[in-house]
């Protein structure tokens, strides 16, 4: 097909300096790589964050992280949503999960304790307020006591902030900050040493310095976004996508275009097919006049239904042509902008790219 998802790895550079310069030398940097890196490449942002020097990769699932070590990625790699059937998996290629409950932890200890292995990396996650994932406060003497058979060794403690992004919840964010503190407090007097410490996600990088801890996480601002406009103007949108107009037709008043006849001209309508849909990631939601894409520097809004291989759009007032090669987003026309259009986030634009577009790395 013609739709192509360019990845521009100088951004991916530009975005990792500046957020590296929002933090303090001795704080470490985790890059989150998980969804194919945000919907590009995993291997080839991997490979270039490693070569940046990032402290640590972060993956969804067990599986991403294998891939990644098959390829030759050597950077201590975080599983963060480590499942219990893939433990052997995880120890195999020099994983390292990420337990959220007691359960998972007593669990881990049996797998290294099968497998007779001592001092195995792990990471575990406090429940601050996210409510997603996390212990308690009150297992800590009941994680400790496994911690002192030395299967298990901890790598760091973690916490998610749930509303960093928005300034209007800082109460609740320094809440879910102080819970982490006092819970770092009383789990560290029993350790013999100090793990990594990390909160912050891209937007407790950019608004809450006082949460930095001993290393932060990054996904979404090392691929271009700081939800936030303020910070947009310093990222650089790392992926740009564009698609071909296959088809160029005229509608007269009262004919109907798409599935559903969800489109009928009121006026002599012109009209391009365009060579992407939503087994791509363009979604049923940006139909029926909500989502565009640009043509020419103008918004040509798309007609009816979104197919699976095809969008349609109207160009009644955009000189073009069958051939021409049309932007979905890019820099100057970038993913937020569209998502929003239809009452959605980039995250879920950029990272439903389906693997059948084509990816093109860039240096420049």
């Amino acid at each position: 097909m013609s739709a192509v998802l360019k990845i521009n790895l100088s951004h991916l550079t530009h975005n990792y300096q500046y957020l590296r310069s929002k933090i303090s030398k001795n704080v470490h940097f985790l890059a989150v790589v998980k969804a194919i890196a945000y919907g590009s490449d995993a291997l080839q942002i991997a490979k270039h964050l490693e070569f940046l020097g990032v402290d640590y990769l972060g993956v969804a699932y067990a599986e991403e992280g294998v891939e990644l070590r098959k390829n030759g990625i050597t950077t201590p790699i975080l599983v963060l949503h480590a499942q219990p059937e893939n433990y052997s998996l995880i120890i195999e290629h020099n994983l390292e999960p990420n337990l959220y409950s007691l359960r998972t932890i007593k669990l881990f200890d049996a797998e290294c304790a099968k497998l007779n292995i001592y001092n195995y990396p792990v990471h575990i996650k406090y429940n601050s307020g996210l409510n997603r994932l996390g212990v308690s406060i009150d297992t800590i003497d009941a994680i400790h006591s496994l911690l002192n058979c030395n299967r298990i060794k901890l790598a760091s403690i973690l916490s998610h902030l749930a509303s960093s992004e928005d300034l209007s919840e800082t109460e609740f964010t320094q809440q879910q900050i102080q819970r982490f503190i006092h819970f770092q407090k009383v789990f560290l007097k029993q350790l013999s040493y100090t793990p990594l410490i990390h909160q912050c996600n891209t937007s407790g990088i950019l608004n809450f310095p006082e949460a930095h801890f001993s290393m932060v996480r990054s996904g979404i601002g090392l691929y271009g976004f700081g939800n936030d406009s303020k910070y947009d103007v310093n990222l650089k949108p790392i992926a740009s996508l564009t698609a071909k107009i296959s088809q160029i037709q005229t509608l007269q008043p009262g004919e109907s275009l798409g599935y559903n006849r969800n489109y009928i001209a009121t006026a002599k309508t012109k009209s391009a097919t365009i060579t992407i849909g939503h087994a791509d990631g363009i979604d049923r939601i940006y139909g029926n006049g909500k989502g565009y894409v640009i043509i020419n520097h103008q918004k040509a809004f798309i007609l009816g239904i979104v197919c699976m291989d095809i969008i349609i759009v109207d160009i009644s007032k955009i000189n073009c042509k069958e051939g021409d090669t049309v932007i979905i987003f890019n820099e100057e026309y970038p993913a937020n902008s569209l998502a929003e259009a239809v009452g959605t986030i980039s995250y879920e634009l950029i990272t439903g790219i389906g693997p059948r577009i084509k990816r093109i790395i860039s240096d420049k």
